[in-house]
């Protein structure tokens, strides 16, 4: 069958492969690099599709549409899958109904992560059929077998893709769909109540399972051998490993196994006899390497290549010529021209701008989480100190406040997290700081509520109702907290920026613990647009303190007739938050009487 061709990112091609595949469920927690795939799922119609409330959340939604026998989806972002390990690792054990693949976007290099893990090692440790795809077309292939084999195997698949592969474009050939009715529900404690004593019979199906499908990969239409004659050399690499390999033109045989895990240990055992060396490219951990050693087969990998970031093709020869391998080099280093770095930034109008800004001056210890708002680390503010994992920030504040207090610090303690990471994870470290409370501890937590997870492109959370109705949730943290049993609970418009200060100041000084909810929604996500605001450079004394604030439309410039630089706005970047006229000390900076365009 011949279908239409389309240019497709890896997001949207694993979009389009569980659409052709039949899939029906589909559940993620946005996080990069594969925030586009669910966005890309509600696209197609007859699939429902959500963003969760945290990956956990998503992976049991997914369950529960395999269960009832409908081919299923979860996907999330490598660290996210850490936070799915409960259910998946016991999921596992079960006996698939509806097909179930878990989507993994690593993040060699840490282009948006706190670290690289890489989840291969996690899909063998829950028992699980590895699919590393190197393209688009491989991302929607990989997607539409792993359905299948899901359902031939009874058991999750896990396609681990990488942000190079998630964000790339590349040609897609879209063949139809395949609709695949689920079977429905059949209660069965055997397959689906994983308690003893029927978990003990599942570990031996999990081994059975993974063994009939390494037996699978020795001929699996998914694993790729070309072998060039007279070559005693076999590279082994994967997913993009194998694209990037391909640009060398080596005249050395290459396997590419789609499938990283299992590995068919009868194949290497030919490739053994075959070839004198075998040697693997791997990005991040010598997975395959080791698997290859476990078989005792003799192979070469991680000696010769990195085991942190990418690996490009320059890379890979550098590596190649460690090994002896290459002794001609077609790719050059060469040092890039040096540009001024460029940090990432609050947008025009960010309603955590203000918060960070009063934090830095008041020089306190701020424990930060995961958000648009992890960016108050950089050097334009510096204004948060610890940065783990989301919702990690409460715990931290209160392990950090007991230690303090039997050392007898009274320093106050400030911990700042979002409203997306608050009904992700942070409302159990909410919980758990009722415990053992004590009136001499002194901690204030910022609960910034913008109604959106903003970072990963405005995805809605628990509390997006409150700015728009369409988006379903409404839930009131203030009167959550309250029920919950936090007696110190105040809202704040941070545009507001004394009342801001004050509100910060007065509960840093209180004993105990205190909650501030800052109440002002996103600017891009809900198009807030208010008169702009202007520079009176006649009136303005250069000081500087606006461009403080970090703002993106602030800058200072040349007037004409004027020595020394003034300070200026962008009025077709401004928003018209206000916030740069509050700290102005001589009122040079005023508002227009129109919005701008």
């Amino acid at each position: 069958m011949i279908g239409d061709k389309k240019i497709l990112s890896g997001n949207q091609a694993i979009a389009r492969g569980f659409y052709e595949g039949g899939g029906l469920i589909a559940a993620s927690y946005p996080g990069s690099p594969t925030v586009e795939m669910m966005e890309s799922v509600k696209e197609y119609e007859g699939i429902y599709a959500e963003f969760s409330v945290n990956e956990k959340v998503a992976l049991e939604v997914a369950i529960g549409g395999s269960f009832y026998g409908a081919r299923s989806m979860a996907t999330m972002k490598h660290v996210g899958v850490n936070v799915a390990m409960d259910p998946l690792m016991t999921f596992t054990e079960t006996e698939v109904n509806g097909g179930f693949v878990l989507v993994s976007g690593d993040d060699p290099g840490m282009a948006s992560s706190q670290n690289e893990q890489d989840n291969r090692i996690i899909g063998k440790f829950a028992n699980m059929g590895v699919f590393c795809p190197g393209s688009s077309q491989e991302a929607k292939d990989y997607m539409v077998h792993a359905l299948e084999l899901s359902e031939g195997f009874r058991m999750p698949m896990l396609v681990d893709i990488t942000s190079r592969v998630c964000h790339s474009r590349g040609v897609v050939e879209c063949l139809e769909r395949k609709d695949k009715k689920p079977a429905g529900f059949t209660p069965d404690n055997s397959k689906y109540t994983m308690l003893p004593p029927f978990t003990h019979e599942r570990q031996h199906a999990m081994a059975d399972r993974i063994r009939d499908l390494s037996d699978y990969a020795y001929d699996s239409p998914l694993n790729l051998i070309e072998e060039v004659e007279g070559s005693r050399v076999l590279l082994v690499a994967t997913g993009l490993m194998y694209h990037n390999l391909k640009e060398l033109k080596l005249p050395y045989s290459i396997y590419r196994p789609g499938m990283a895990y299992p590995l068919s240990k009868r194949r290497f055992s030919e490739f053994a006899e075959k070839y004198e060396r075998i040697i693997v490219i791997e990005e991040l951990m010598p997975f395959m390497e080791n698997e290859i050693s476990l078989m005792g087969i003799s192979c070469e990998g991680k000696k010769h290549f990195s085991f942190t970031g990418e690996l490009n093709s320059e890379d890979m020869e550098r590596g190649l010529a460690a090994a002896g391998l290459v002794t001609k080099r077609s790719t050059e280093d060469h040092m890039d021209a040096e540009v001024p770095s460029r940090p990432p930034m609050f947008c025009a109008g960010c309603p955590h701008r203000p918060v960070f800004d009063v934090l830095k001056k008041m020089k306190v210890k701020v424990m930060g989480d995961i958000g648009c708002y992890s960016m108050a680390v950089l050097p334009a503010f510096t204004a948060a100190h610890t940065m783990i994992s989301m919702g990690a920030t409460v715990g931290i504040t209160k392990g950090m406040s007991k230690a303090m207090r039997l050392m007898g610090d009274d320093e106050p303690i400030v911990s700042v997290i979002g409203d997306g990471t608050f009904f992700h994870s942070g409302m159990t470290g909410f919980a758990d700081l009722l415990h053992q409370r004590d009136p001499e501890d002194n901690m204030t937590f910022l609960i910034l509520q913008n109604g959106t997870t903003a970072m990963t492109g405005g995805q809605p959370n628990g509390s997006s109702g409150k700015y728009d109705n369409s988006e379903g949730m409404d839930i009131d943290i203030r009167k959550l907290l309250e029920t919950m049993g936090f007696d110190n609970v105040r809202e704040v418009d941070q545009f507001d920026y004394k009342a801001l200060k004050a509100a910060i100041t007065e509960e840093t000084k209180k004993k105990g613990i205190s909650v501030i909810i800052t109440t002002r929604p996103c600017a891009l996500r809900f198009k807030i647009k208010e008169p702009h605001f202007h520079v009176d450079p006649k009136v303005c004394i250069a000081c500087r303190t606006c461009v403080r604030t970090n703002c993106p439309p602030i800058r200072m410039k040349q007037y004409e007739g004027m020595d020394k630089l003034k300070s200026s706005i962008d009025k077709d970047m401004c928003v018209g938050c206000s916030v740069c006229s509050q700290v102005c000390p001589v009122n040079a900076i005023k508002k227009s009487e129109v919005k701008s365009s």
